[in-house]
């Protein structure tokens, strides 16, 4: 294929206008920058010039290198400069009519064989392209902001958007240095279809109070790995912004878990609209400013005092019973791990030491430390041997049956005034305490895999737990050297109910032909630095684990829109299960 577009029209030279404008002329073509008027234009030439010298003093350009870039880009006030390009980008306002009015004039300028792209990150490419007579050389190209340093390009096709086209313009993406994705014609593309029903949710958990602000961007982060919170997202991203894309979101799918969350639009009536204001979700201490600062207490009470604890017994022989008792016999507390026979509590305790001898030959703990930590496990085969620890934590297996019969057993074993904890991550704890007489000794605490490594665990309480019990447990989270964050019981806690429904659109969005597994997995990886895309963790996760939890939520909540894809419930009746079987989402025999 020729080199496609060396001359190419950029209308609206904003922040992101400017920045592809300054991209397309370091890969050597001509930019010819079109503003509304002469002082819009002046402006626009402003910013491109101290973006470049600021490249220059970051030493990401020469400057000769900037000399030569500049001289490759005009900027003026007139559409009709777009006549002699190949490619025109549009990057005006989110505004339908305003877009439709620009394309019908472009199309009547620009010779036929002209492509002519639009940088909507939220309104439909079709309903665009209709303006124009030459629909099948019309797309989306969807460049992500800072696009100095933001890889992704999404390229949107629609219906009758000629293969040529598409194929031309990921071919002049990847000669930005880019990696373009193919996408469908569908509010959100792939990136903002995915991430703004997530923020979306955050936003409604914030509004139910059914957890803090911190908390809820705290277990994003620690309990996924994402680089920002949610709710410090949205505040960065713009409050308008979200909730124009899922106005426009929901206006396509209607889907309940796309329409802007009340509390958006308080904020945006308010111009609360985050960093740029300098209040969203957070206060910062100017506007534009990424520092967020503390605010005043709205005066709550303070946190009762918790229970001694000074000995944990952990229920199981898993990996997440071994990787709990780790962590609490590294903070040199006494630990007794039971198990359902002895043989089953020495072989934990073997994977305990193997564990720890890791650690050591990677210089994460001294050969003392090690000692000291062994020294502090007991492994037993009688349940019998937990009447005197200070809490127990339950870890066996995720089956609300087996979990049942195991407190009703603790009930009567352990000392009065001991506290009681589960590890599930999906199932009902108030179910765990009312298997015992004591429903307000009981409470959440869900570690995440590998609990050693994960800093991350979720304190869920009851209606029934004593607040003293959860002053216990974020205590010794602490102590134990975990972030702790609150929630109350229900499905999905704050993690998961916000991780798996994400995941659930991506398996939709594949199902539905809308796109493929590696440019999904792409998309959010370079759009969102996320660490996995959906399709890589599902895989990890086990698709019969992430099946499982997508029907809990689903039985909570009864959104429709959280109804478990087919596609999903189709692998898992196969067999394809993920990394565990070999074939999920991909085909790891062959890796």
């Amino acid at each position: 294929m020729e080199r496609p577009f060396p001359t190419v029209a950029v209308v609206g030279l904003g922040t992101m206008g400017a920045g592809i404008a300054v991209a397309i002329a370091q890969s050597g073509r001509r930019v010819i920058g079109i503003e509304a008027d002469a002082d819009a234009a002046g402006r626009a030439l402003g910013r491109i010039e101290e973006a470049t010298a600021r490249a220059v003093r970051r030493e990401r350009l020469t400057d000769a290198e900037r000399t030569a870039l500049l001289g490759l880009i005009s900027v003026g006030d007139r559409l009709d400069a777009a006549a002699t390009a190949d490619l025109v980008i549009e990057e005006v306002p989110e505004q339908l009519e305003l877009k439709r009015e620009i394309f019908a004039e472009l199309d009547r300028i620009c010779p036929p064989e002209t492509v002519l792209a639009t940088g909507t990150t939220a309104l439909s490419v079709t309903r665009i392209a209709a303006a124009t007579a030459r629909p099948e050389r019309v797309l989306g190209l969807h460049f992500f902001n800072p696009v100095h340093t933001m890889k992704l390009v999404e390229v949107v096709r629609t219906v009758l958007t000629s293969p040529q086209a598409s194929e031309e313009a990921a071919a002049f993406a990847r000669e930005l240095g880019k990696e373009p994705v193919a996408a469908g014609d569908r509010a959100g593309f792939i990136v903002n279809g995915l991430l703004f029903a997530y923020l979306n949710q955050a936003a409604a958990m914030l509004e139910s109070r059914y957890a803090t602000r911190e908390d809820i961007d705290a277990a994003m982060r620690l309990g996924c790995g994402l680089p920002m919170g949610p709710l410090a997202l949205l505040d960065l991203i713009g409050i308008d912004t979200a909730r124009t894309v899922l106005e426009a979101m929901y206006e396509q799918s209607r889907d309940r878990l796309h329409a802007p969350a009340p509390i958006l639009g308080q904020l945006v009536a308010a111009g609360l609209l985050g960093r740029k204001t300098g209040r969203g979700f957070y206060a910062y201490d100017a506007p534009g400013s990424s520092r967020a600062v503390a605010e005043a207490s709205a005066g709550g009470t303070a946190r009762v005092a918790g229970r001694p604890v000074a000995s944990v017994g952990v229920c199981g022989s898993g990996t997440m019973a071994t990787g709990i008792v780790e962590v609490f016999a590294k903070a040199g507390l006494p630990v007794l791990l039971a198990a359902r026979s002895q043989e089953k509590a020495d072989r934990a305790k073997a994977q305990l030491a193997k564990s720890l001898e890791r650690s050591v030959s990677r210089g994460r703990l001294a050969a003392e430390q090690r000692d000291a930590a062994l020294a502090l496990v007991t492994a037993t085969g009688s349940y019998a041997d937990l009447a005197g620890v200070d809490l127990v934590v339950e870890a066996v297996a995720e089956d609300l049956a087996v979990k049942r019969d195991l407190f009703a057993v603790l009930d009567k074993i352990v000392k009065p005034g001991a506290v009681l904890a589960t590890t599930t991550s999906s199932l009902p704890v108030i179910s765990c305490a009312t298997a015992t007489s004591r429903p307000h000794d009981v409470i959440g605490m869900h570690f995440f895999n590998p609990a050693p490594a994960m800093k991350l665990v979720e304190v869920v309480s009851t209606v029934l737990t004593s607040p003293d019990v959860t002053s216990t447990v974020l205590d010794l989270c602490t102590k134990v050297r975990k972030h702790p964050v609150e929630c109350g019981d229900r499905a999905g806690f704050i993690v998961n109910a916000l991780l798996f429904p994400y995941l659930n659109d991506a398996v939709r969005m594949l199902q539905e032909h809308y796109a493929t597994v590696d440019d999904i997995d792409t998309a959010m990886k370079l759009g969102c630095g996320y660490p996995m895309g959906p399709f890589e963790l599902l895989d990890v996760v086990g698709l019969d684990v992430s099946l499982t939890i997508e029907k809990v939520l689903h039985q909570e909540f009864r959104e429709p829109g959280l109804a478990a894809a087919p596609l999903l419930e189709h692998l898992v009746a196969a067999g394809c299960l993920g990394r565990k079987t070999g074939r999920g989402f991909r085909d790891h025999a062959r890796r």
